[in-house]
């Protein structure tokens, strides 16, 4: 998890000095200050490219939107917010199962889970981390879930959803709870798949 005590940069306004590199570098400094004061959704581009003495267009040129320059801040690994509007855009009825296979199978991936496991027990005992991870995860993933649904209660049947994946991956990979921890993708799809359905659409 980054660490969020990083001094804001010098504002200085215009083009960056000292070539590409530096003005990243810059504007990541600036990132973390901003998001550390802020939080995810206090957090603004503007005030980031303020901070690391440069346009605002050239955050977005090098970093994109505001959660893509949050993910490169903290080394996040998975990006669901890009993924979980297709899911929910594909069959209705296999949106539970699409879910949770999408999350296990990117967590199978080595280098992923390491990171993965490092943020989430970050964030977990981190005062500062823990509602910077939950405004982002609000903001990018259960809004848009949110406005997927067209349903009642979207927000409580998304959170609802979000806590029972978060839950089996807490336990699987960080609790690594024996059961779980050895069973198959396939399974845990066919089991825990049918839960987020219900969560969502049933």
């Amino acid at each position: 998890m980054a660490e969020f005590a990083v001094p804001q940069p010098a504002r200085r306004r215009g083009r960056p000095r000292g070539g590409a590199s530096d003005a990243r570098g810059r504007i990541l400094a600036a990132a973390i200050h901003e998001f550390g004061e802020r939080g995810y959704d206090g957090a603004t581009v503007r005030n980031i490219a303020a901070g690391a003495g440069v346009d605002a267009a050239l955050v977005h040129h090098y970093f994109g939107t505001k959660a893509d320059l949050f993910a490169e801040t903290v080394d996040f690994p998975i990006r669901p917010d890009r993924v979980i509007p297709g899911i929910l855009a594909g069959p209705r009825e296999a949106v539970g199962e699409s879910a949770v296979r999408f999350v296990l199978e990117q967590f199978e991936d080595a280098d992923t889970r390491k990171r993965a496991v490092a943020l989430l027990r970050a964030a977990l005992g981190n005062r500062l981390a823990t509602p910077l991870l939950a405004g982002f995860l609000q903001r990018e993933l259960i809004d848009r879930m949110v406005a997927s649904l067209d349903v009642p209660d979207a927000a409580l049947r998304a959170s609802l959803a979000a806590s029972q994946i978060a839950g089996l991956i807490i336990a699987r990979y960080v609790a690594r709870l024996p059961a779980l921890a050895e069973a198959s993708i396939d399974e845990l799809v066919e089991r825990v798949g049918p839960t987020v359905q219900r969560y969502l659409l049933g």
